[in-house]
């Protein structure tokens, strides 16, 4: 199981931890990992599960009060082997929507969306958006108002 460094860590509990993502340079991005080293649900014992939508629910609350993005998307994606399984906690702020928007590249994806693109994207496309953007780019770009450092401290405060 990776080691997760303690300044990334917001929040623990007896089966999960709540982080901020390592290589995301969007402010609000977490992780919510499992402790036991399974990649399945049906793998996590009976109070795992029980601590699980508690804690999404919480997780979601204090993003969308500290934060308020204009969308929040919860997903599992990882089938990395050494990962146990985990959740990705994405905040879409409006600045990232228009982001996405003015970037010529990804209109590409029009073809495969809405027939009035400019009114509507959808989960994938922008979770594309963020991590190729915000999370692989050497320079990603700079996200108003608040630093990744200020968001886990918010978070963290939040999560106390």
């Amino acid at each position: 199981m990776p080691l997760i460094p303690q300044h990334f860590i917001l929040h623990e509990t007896e089966h999960w931890i709540v982080n901020h993502r390592l290589n995301s340079a969007l402010p609000g991005y977490m992780m919510l990992g499992a402790r036991a080293n399974v990649s399945a649900l049906h793998e996590l014992p009976e109070s795992a599960l029980a601590e699980l939508g508690p804690l999404l629910a919480k997780t979601q609350r204090i993003v969308e009060t500290l934060f308020k993005p204009k969308r929040l998307y919860i997903g599992r994606y990882g089938h990395v082997p050494g990962h146990p399984i985990h959740f990705h906690v994405i905040p879409i702020y409006d600045w990232v929507e228009d982001l996405f928007w003015q970037d010529a590249r990804y209109r590409v994806l029009e073809t495969f969306s809405s027939p009035h693109p400019e009114s509507i994207t959808d989960g994938a496309e922008l979770t594309l958006f963020v991590w190729r953007e915000f999370c692989e780019r050497p320079d990603p770009p700079t996200a108003p108002g608040m630093t990744v450092e200020a968001a886990i401290s918010h978070l963290r405060e939040a999560f106390a």
